[in-house]
């Protein structure tokens, strides 16, 4: 069965998280996927995060970083600083039905890599710049990374502590959220324009994206939070700007995530700790008084929860139907049996690595299923059968070409 993209070419021209994390879900979903990278230093998350061994063992030169996001992807390395690499996007640009890059604001332009001079030999091009601040405004020529959207979106100033407890003050996210968001934003954008073409204009567009923006959206019902009451959101740990008790609680031998989320829940949860008065004390009978009375609710609840281990609230709770969760390191994470059971986790056959493990797209289609694709590419892997099959060059070109450095 094919996948849901099939036939669609996507020329991806982005590096490290965002743009590779968009083209990559694009491969999942079907596509074929060219990478384009430097020639003898490739996607600089080639140097990033931790060796991936081989199957004795041995160093390989491969990274976790670069495998998360560039599963299914066909390599080519070109240099587009010269003139010969440049004609050769171009080529490649005028069989193509997406771009990807997340250069800073306007630098393929200096190239003759840009929106207006790749559509103008493919007017049907969907084009995808992902930037740290966009195209346009007093922001957009500076370069950015994760920790800053996280920090500018304000999202730090409502992740951490609150003032006054140990430890407390502004904390990013454990992972790439800006990043990811972004990149989750672009395959939406993308596949809009995608049927706006195929099924309206006829024409493919520019799609404009930045991370600071995608990271302000994202904050959703909090930015909200605050254009309602005109309050800043005070940072809460683990708990709940609004709903009470939605926090994570210390247990005999570990921590349990309870997500109490209405009233009724909250009852039931009263009974299994064994305090059912709780549950008709006048300061928490709704929400909105329980998230306003959390100190005092905590103080209730939390000796009664360290008295028991994770394991034993957790089944007590799941039987009353009362939403909780334990809190997982990541070798639990994969060995949880609904994990298994979803296939989260996977495997892909590498050519140096062997068989490697691989975090599976989430997303369960009916009709176009997503295969294990192929592994991320050796630097460089798929060079000369792109340009050959894509463009018809001969090996003498190719050889040229290498000769040349242009590859």
């Amino acid at each position: 069965m094919t996948g849901a993209l099939e036939g669609v070419k996507v020329l991806d021209l982005s590096r490290v998280f965002s743009g590779p994390w968009a083209a990559q879900m694009l491969a999942d979903f079907g596509a074929d996927v060219i990478k384009v990278e430097r020639p003898g230093r490739g996607d600089d998350v080639r140097h990033q995060g931790y060796p991936m061994a081989d199957g004795a063992g041995r160093p390989s030169g491969q990274t976790s970083s670069f495998v998360a996001m560039n599963r299914g992807k066909r390599s080519l390395t070109l240099d587009i600083a010269r003139p010969e690499g440049q004609d050769l996007v171009r080529r490649l640009a005028a069989r193509a039905d997406i771009v990807i890059e997340n250069f800073k604001a306007g630098d393929l332009r200096r190239y003759g890599l840009d929106y207006a001079a790749l559509s103008a030999v493919n007017p049907r091009l969907v084009y995808c710049s992902i930037t740290g601040f966009g195209q346009d405004g007093p922001y957009s020529h500076l370069p950015g990374y994760d920790p800053i959207f996280q920090s500018m979106s304000g999202l730090m100033s409502v992740t951490g502590l609150p003032d006054g407890e140990p430890g407390a003050g502004p904390v990013k996210a454990g992972y790439s959220v800006s990043d990811l968001t972004a990149g989750f934003y672009a395959v939406c954008a993308i596949l809009a324009a995608l049927r706006h073409r195929d099924q309206v204009s006829g024409q493919g567009q520019h799609i404009d994206l930045a991370l600071l923006d995608a990271q302000i959206a994202a904050m959703s019902h909090i930015g909200m939070n605050y254009l309602a009451s005109g309050q800043q959101p005070a940072r809460t740990g683990s708990a709940s700007q609004i709903t009470a008790p939605f926090r994570a609680f210390a247990c005999a031998d570990g921590h349990l995530m309870v997500a109490v989320g209405n009233d009724a829940q909250f009852r039931a949860f009263c009974q299994v700790l064994g305090l059912p008065a709780l549950a008709e004390d006048p300061r928490y009978l709704t929400n909105p008084l329980r998230a306003a009375a959390q100190a005092a609710l905590g103080a209730e609840l939390e000796p009664v929860m360290r008295s028991r281990s994770v394991a034993q609230w957790h089944a007590a709770l799941e039987a009353a139907k009362v939403p909780c969760g334990p809190i997982y390191t990541l070798p639990q994470v994969f060995a949880d049996p609904q994990v298994r059971h979803r296939g989260l986790l996977g495997s892909v056959t590498h050519p140096q690595l062997g068989e490697m493990p691989v975090i599976r797209n989430p997303i369960h289609f009916s009709a176009t299923p997503i295969g294990a694709g192929l592994a991320p590419p050796l630097l460089g892997e798929h060079t000369a059968a792109i340009l050959a099959d894509e463009l018809g060059l001969t090996p003498q070109d190719i050889e040229r070409l290498h000769a040349e450095g242009i590859l």
